[in-house]
């Protein structure tokens, strides 16, 4: 039971996304890509929703192309109809991106915790290994990763790495670390990559973004690499102060972006998971209750608001919306096991089958 939000109602929003073959897109004219699927699927784990999981994690894996990555649609760049309000999903671009792929590993490792499934690990290794493979091909050797997978033929150096992406792909290998360890395999190649990762995230902040100088307007790349774990706690809570009067409107939420007036439920959310991860616990609480308008009546939750027209916009419920929802719920008032994953280092966890001892903290 959560004092926050509405566990059920949201997701069962989730739920009515999911297609027959377990997949579950953004709205219901479609999108889909794995790192939104997998934020749904984790978040149907903490809500103790067993057989939608696993439906969700089967058909991430069977998507799952031969050198372990993924093609994911762009939701992102998709356009607006005509009335400026609904997504037009029509032949979306695509890519393979690095950060769609290592999440696999967060994905996996959460939806087993909170179902107290620790089967699932057994059962997803190889896949998850074949995915970090494929982030582990497309790290450049100042340590950061390239967003994407170039094209046959692509010069890798042309490809730009972005902040938010690799601060998301830190938390995705410590989670591989986590499961290998449980599994008793080996994490020397995950070590090393995510330690050359969070000093090229230190000290090389001139590999990311080089491509699109406008990125820092994004309220992910100023939250995120407090939200991974990367930086010590003083470090994150001077970062979280740094930037909260440009992204924070008080009583509305976190901007998707800073000089738009647009405020969304998931970046509002992740922010909150940010501030638990400091320790701001009754400022997490409190951009949690900010949601509370965005809740819709039938399910889920609206994407944003546009606070200067007063209207939620885009008129779209993304089952990623409701997911990051419950997810920020999940670890404010630890409604699951494992709720502090996505917040904290990882506390012993569930020893496989195999009788493999869990990692200590």
């Amino acid at each position: 039971m959560s004092a926050l939000i509405s566990l059920a109602a949201t997701a069962q929003r989730i739920e009515a996304l999911q297609r027959e073959d377990g997949s579950i897109p953004w709205v219901e004219a479609g999108l889909w890509d794995p790192w939104n699927h997998g934020e749904s699927a984790m978040a149907l784990a903490v809500v103790g929703r067993h057989e939608s999981c696993e439906r969700a994690l089967d058909a991430l894996f069977d998507r799952q192309e031969a050198d372990g990555g993924w093609t994911g649609e762009l939701g992102a760049g998709v356009p607006l109809d005509e009335n400026n309000r609904r997504l037009v999903v029509d032949n979306p671009a695509t890519a393979r991106d690095t950060n769609f792929t290592g999440y696999a590993a967060v994905t996996v490792l959460r939806s087993a915790l909170a179902l107290n499934a620790p089967g699932w690990m057994d059962r997803y290794a190889a896949p998850v290994r074949r995915a970090m493979d494929f982030i582990l091909s497309c790290q450049t050797p100042e340590g950061d990763f390239i967003w994407r997978k170039p094209d046959a033929g692509e010069d890798a150096s042309s490809v730009d790495s972005l902040r938010a992406g690799n601060a998301c792909l830190y938390k995705s290998l410590e989670c591989a670390i986590r499961l290998e360890t449980a599994l008793g395999g080996s994490v020397a190649n995950l070590t090393q990559a995510r330690s050359r990762l969070a000093e090229a995230l230190h000290d090389k902040d001139w590999r990311f973004d080089r491509k699109s100088t406008d990125r820092r307007r994004y309220a992910m790349d100023w939250y995120y690499p407090v939200l991974s774990g990367v930086h010590s706690r003083e470090e994150s809570i001077r970062r979280l102060e740094a930037g909260w009067s440009r992204y924070v409107i008080d009583g509305l939420g976190c901007r998707c972006v800073a000089d738009e007036p647009w405020v969304t439920a998931a970046e509002t959310a992740e922010l909150a998971l940010a501030c638990q991860a400091v320790g701001w616990s009754s400022k997490a609480h409190k951009l949690i209750s900010d949601l509370a308008p965005l809740a819709a009546r039938s399910g889920g939750y609206w994407m944003g608001w546009q606070f200067e027209e007063e209207i939620l916009w885009p008129y779209e419920r993304p089952s990623w919306t409701s997911a990051a929802v419950i997810l920020a719920a999940d670890a404010i008032e630890h409604l699951s096991p494992g709720s502090d994953l996505l917040v904290s280092s990882l506390k012993p966890i569930m020893a496989s089958r195999r009788g493999a001892k869990p990692p200590a903290s």
